[in-house]
This record gives structure tokens, C-alpha cells and sequence, in this order.
């Protein structure tokens, strides 16, 4: 088989490599233990490394409890960073108010200006009673934001004003400020080195120096690219629907009708961008299937350039999991502003893996994040035809139509109660789940149009 991997729990790296793969029986939430790694050197690594420096208070104001009302750290210089973030202890705590952020760029004497980072972040999460909430690690946290090589950084927090409340409450009596959430602390984020070159095509040979766990998420992957390549290659809309019959069993089960299905997009796998395997957590998770997509924004800002695309995203991976505590990164696949798409989340990227990001709606779904932020930016058209080619292939693998609608059971959240059967785009926007302003104004106004243009990808 060609093109198309079929969901699987419970796969082992022999029945990875030489058997074509069924769709799942099993539950949902199901986690499956990671294939062993074949024989061979296992030495390859991609550094990177998190300084986490606990702020401290900033003046003299207090909270009405008597806590700092404002937080951070004077001008400080620190070892080479990327992208930073703001944790704190408790993850059902939220941050309001906000976060600024100053950094130096590395080797120079030049100050950004203040910049804001997002804080309100907790919708992008595991849901409410998914096991990976109750690991002891997971700590709230603020949206990364990539701020290029730096290092020097001051950051100051401050709680959001709050009008009095009670029946004594003054017209002259000045707002008060929140408290702010316990164990606040500065994720500083170097993602690494770029990982070696592995030749010009993903056909090439096997590096010979895979992890164990580099092996363990590159086999979930097994038919659709050599092991270890850093590159999914796309197939033709014939290749692809062809290999979708041969999947479900030849045209004789598959029936006469033509599947709907978009061809089959080049897809950089986490080999391709530098995953360190060694982090995530070892096995995989998944779920029924791919009922719909959520397309969020990282909010991560828009100051990168194409190719610094895997060293963001090596970066939100780290904070994603050393820094919140989570499993593994939260989106299935990212998308930068350039159309290159990447495998997210590990366990393969035709199966449907259980993600962390849209809270209350990771059963069933996939989540695609945009790499930026598109509260006041265009999004790129690069990158909403990307998000139409990607949903194209990965909803037509379980038959959903990407202009239709689907019905999602709530797991909990702001806007739905949990166990409320919710009637949802195919494709949507994270707010259309959450109260949220995910996946920010503008590119939310182009999910119309990444609707027909995947539904078109499939003949429909």
C-alpha cells in the first residue's frame, strides 16, 4: 500500500512496517503502546533546552488578599532563548490580566518594545476528564510567543482591574486589582538545533542513527514513507483514492462508488521538523475517529519567517509538554504562514490520535493549527489553501464531508454543558466550541472559504 495508513490501536513496529492497517474498534481515549525500535545505532538527539525563573513581585500594590498585584522581572541577561511563556500552578486557574513581555537580541545591545502575550490559553487542553489532566503535571500556563534569538528578557504581570463588589460599594471607590494565580514563573525556550539534513528525497535511505522513540513515531507512519523520513510525499487524487480502496478492502467492499477524498498533501513529519521523541510522553492515545476539524491560531505572533517554521514549532512542542505538563504537543498538524504542513501530535497521521486543543471537543476531532496570530492580521492565503488540502485528505479518510455539518458530544466547557450533542461545521473555528477568540477574527472569516475549496479537493 502506497498512500494511506488506516487507523489502528495496539500496532507493534513489525505490524507497522509490513501490514496495511484497519480502522479502530476499540474506544476512545484508547492509549497505545509504542512500537519498538527496529535493530540499528540509536544515538540521534535535537537539543533544546527551558530556563524557568519564578517572578517576583513588582512595587508595592497588593490584591485585596494581600498578594502582589503586579509581577515579573527586571532587565536580566540569560542563557540563548526563543519563545517564551508564562506558567503557574494550578491549571484551572486563569491569568486575568495581562503579560508583557522586552527582549534583547542575541549578541547586541537592542531592546524590543514591550509585547503582549496571549493569557488566556487553558481552551487549548485536554478535556475535562481525559487521563492526561491527571497526570500532577499539568500547570496553567499563557500562549507561547516566539520573540527570534535573544538573550535578554524583562517581563512584568499585572492583575486586571475589578470594579468593588457589595452593597457598600462607592461611586469614588477605585477598582481593585485580581490576584494573580500562585507559582508564576517565566518559560524561557531554546528549541535546538536544526536536525541534520537527511538527502533531497523522502525516498532516500533510513538514517542510520534513529532514537528509539524517533523509530517508535516514524513506524506509525510506515505506509505512507520509508522509516525515518523527514517527508510525507503528496499523491495524485487518483493515487490517493486508490489507495483508500485498497484500504477498505478492494473495490468489491468498497462498493462502486468513488470515494470522496482530496489527494494526499506533502506533510513534514516530526522526524522533519526535529521532534525530541525522548520528551513526549512514550505511548500513543487516540480515538474513534475524524468526525471534524478545529482550526485554531497558535497566538504565538507572526514574526517568523518560513524557514524558522520547525524551530517554532519545536519550541511550542517543549513548552507544550516540559512546560504545561501535557503528553505531547496539542495540535494534530500545524501549518505555517508559508502552506507547509506538519505532522503534530504523534501516533501517525492517518490515524485519528487524540489531540489537546480544543477543550471540551478532542473526541472525535483534529485539530490544525495556523502557526501565528489573526486576531487583526490577514492570514496568509498560503496557508488557508493548506488548511483546505490538509482537511481534504484527512476528513475524506473517514468519510466526512468538509462543507456539512456533524454532531459532537461536549466534554465540558464554556460553552457547552458536558454530554450536551452539539451540531457543528465539519470545519470550525476553535470559538465555535469554546468561547474563545481562537482562531482569531480573520482567519475565522476565511474558514467559508477553506470549506468549499476541501469539499471541491473532493469532488464533491
Amino acid at each position: 500500500m502506497r498512500g494511506f495508513l488506516a487507523s489502528s490501536i495496539g500496532v507493534t513496529c513489525a505490524a507497522a512496517l509490513a501490514l496495511p492497517l484497519t480502522l479502530p474498534s476499540s474506544g476512545a481515549h484508547a492509549a497505545t503502546p509504542a512500537p519498538q525500535s527496529p535493530a540499528g545505532p540509536l544515538v540521534e538527539s535535537v537539543p533544546g533546552s527551558t530556563q524557568s525563573l519564578p517572578l517576583t513581585p513588582l512595587g508595592s500594590d497588593r490584591s485585596p488578599g494581600g498578594e502582589a498585584a503586579e509581577q515579573g522581572l527586571l532587565q536580566r541577561e540569560v542563557r540563548p532563548f526563543s519563545l517564551v511563556g508564562v506558567i503557574w500552578d494550578d491549571p484551572d486557574d486563569e491569568l486575568n490580566g495581562s503579560v508583557q513581555v522586552r527582549t534583547r537580541a542575541s549578541g547586541t545591545s537592542n531592546w524590543s518594545g514591550w509585547q503582549p502575550v496571549e493569557t488566556h490559553n487553558h481552551e487549548h487542553a485536554a478535556d475535562p476528564d481525559d487521563p492526561e489532566r491527571a497526570t500532577g503535571r499539568v500547570r496553567g500556563s499563557t500562549a507561547p510567543l516566539w520573540v527570534g534569538d535573544s538573550d535578554g528578557v524583562e517581563i512584568r504581570v499585572r492583575g486586571e482591574a475589578a470594579q468593588p463588589r457589595g452593597e457598600h460599594r462607592g461611586a469614588t471607590e477605585s477598582p481593585v486589582e485580581r490576584a494573580l494565580p500562585e507559582g508564576l514563573r517565566l518559560e524561557l525556550v531554546d528549541p535546538g538545533a536544526e536536525p541534520p539534513p537527511q538527502g533531497s528525497t523522502p525516498e532516500g535511505p533510513r538514517s542510520p542513527a534513529l532514537t528509539a522513540e524517533a523509530a517508535a513515531s516514524s513506524a506509525v507512519n510506515a505506509d505512507l514513507a520509508p522509516l525515518g523520513a523527514s517527508v510525507i510525499p503528496a499523491l495524485s487524487k487518483k493515487e490517493t483514492e486508490s489507495d483508500l480502496v485498497e484500504a477498505r478492502g478492494g473495490p468489491e467492499d468498497a462498493g462502486k462508488v468513488k470515494p470522496h477524498i482530496g489527494p494526499r498533501p506533502r506533510i513534514i513529519t516530526r522526524k522533519g521538523w526535529g521532534a525530541d521523541e525522548k520528551i513526549r510522553e512514550k505511548n500513543f492515545g487516540y480515538t474513534k475517529t475524524v468526525k471534524a476539524a478545529f482550526v485554531h491560531h497558535s497566538a504565538s505572533g507572526n514574526n517568523y519567517s518560513c524557514s524558522q517554521a520547525p524551530s517554532l514549532l519545536r519550541s511550542i512542542y517543549r513548552f507544550h509538554v516540559k512546560s504545561s505538563g501535557w503528553r505531547d504537543i496539542g495540535y494534530n498538524f500545524a501549518v505555517d504562514k508559508c502552506g507547509n504542513i506538519y505532522e503534530g501530535r504523534a501516533g501517525g497521521v492517518a490515524k485519528p490520535v487524540l489531540g489537546a486543543h480544543t477543550l471540551g471537543f478532542n473526541s472525535n476531532t483534529t485539530g490544525v493549527a495556523v502557526l501565528g496570530s489573526f486576531g487583526s492580521t490577514n492570514p496568509p492565503s498560503a496557508a488557508v489553501s493548506a488548511i483546505a488540502r490538509l482537511t481534504a485528505w484527512k476528513l475524506g479518510l473517514h468519510g466526512a464531508n468538509p462543507s456539512g455539518k456533524t454532531y459532537l458530544r461536549s466534554g465540558g466547557g464554556n460553552k457547552y454543558k458536558k454530554g450536551s450533542n452539539v451540531r457543528l461545521n465539519v470545519i470550525s473555528g476553535h470559538r465555535d466550541g469554546f468561547a474563545t477568540e481562537c482562531p482569531g477574527l480573520r482567519l475565522y472569516k476565511k474558514l467559508g472559504k477553506a470549506r468549499s475549496d476541501s469539499a471541491r479537493h473532493q469532488g464533491r
